[in-house]
């Protein structure tokens, strides 16, 4: 794969189909309740990003694997009505396409309980057989909903070819430093970031812990912090940039990765790191708005 003048985004990540379940309120422990209402519509955090970025303008291509069952053949075609390459996705037979199983509140809260399926499949094997017939791209976009060593690969050879990696530490879990060494920039919520940093939380200051994450090696860092914008750090110093005001909150679900989405596509556009994290706010603004996690 050749990344000279290119503008596009090759997304490394998970397909899902997420099972929606709308809730009247919260659930208290050991509570059984019956869902308002139940959707099941395209999903999973790779496949969200890959279609934000192409929202975003962005030429994309993915890479991951589904079941060879029906909620697979409608998961990809709904990659494709996106304008996402498909090419490079696994139609396995062995395993089933990946859930997420949502519940969402009436304040649009959420919690997400995953069944990887074939998501497990993307391995580093899967990413070294794909990788070089790729189309020409200048950002690698991936997260952890995947097989660590997955990540660890593509990064690797995003660096071995010149494609600026962008990775989403979620969910949060342990990653060995050569993953982290060179991330530009890594994305973590704030819940993420305190993982990573091994603290109780972001402290005084979320810049300062920006700041600190660039001790565990990437290139740049940025936090998000839902309606109180993002901080970012890179070799310039640390920011905090304010949040898009949001009318009405709906449904958090997929914000993040709307937020990740369109960062990626503005990067692989040339814009500078506070540019396309201002990208990314305005993207997750719009997400919240609306059901569902695109």
């Amino acid at each position: 794969m050749n990344s000279a003048d290119s503008r596009a985004v090759v997304v490394v990540g998970s397909i899902n189909e997420d099972v929606i379940l709308q809730l009247g309120r919260s659930i208290r422990p050991g509570e059984t309740v019956t869902a308002e209402r139940i959707e099941r519509l395209p999903g999973g955090k790779g496949a969200n990003q890959a279609v934000a970025a192409a929202a975003a303008g962005a030429e994309v291509a993915m890479i991951g694997a589904v079941g060879d069952d029906p909620a697979g053949i409608r998961m990809v075609e709904d990659l494709r009505s996106c304008g996402v390459s498909t090419k490079a996705i696994r139609i396995a037979d062995s395993a089933s396409t990946g859930a997420a199983y949502i519940t969402v509140t009436p304040d649009g809260e959420n919690t997400i309980v995953l069944d990887p399926g074939a998501n497990a499949l993307v391995d580093r094997a899967a990413v070294e057989e794909a990788w070089p017939a790729l189309p020409a791209a200048s950002v690698l976009l991936s997260l952890l909903e995947i097989p660590l060593g997955a990540v660890t690969a593509a990064v690797r050879l995003a660096a071995d070819t010149g494609l600026r990696p962008v990775v989403t530490l979620a969910p949060a879990q342990p990653v060995p430093a050569e993953l982290l060494s060179g991330l530009d920039p890594i994305l973590v919520n704030e819940h993420e970031a305190a993982f990573l940093l091994q603290a109780d939380g972001l402290g005084d200051s979320a810049q300062d812990a920006a700041r600190e994450l660039l001790r565990l090696g990437p290139a740049s860092a940025v936090i998000t912090l839902g309606p109180a914008g993002a901080a970012v750090a890179d070799g310039s110093g640390a920011r905090l940039l304010p949040a898009v005001p949001v009318e009405k909150v709906v449904d958090t679900t997929g914000a993040g990765d709307a937020f990740a989405g369109a960062l990626a596509a503005a990067l692989a556009h040339g814009a500078d790191l506070d540019a396309a994290v201002g990208a990314g706010l305005r993207a997750g603004a719009r997400a919240v708005g609306r059901r569902g996690a695109r």
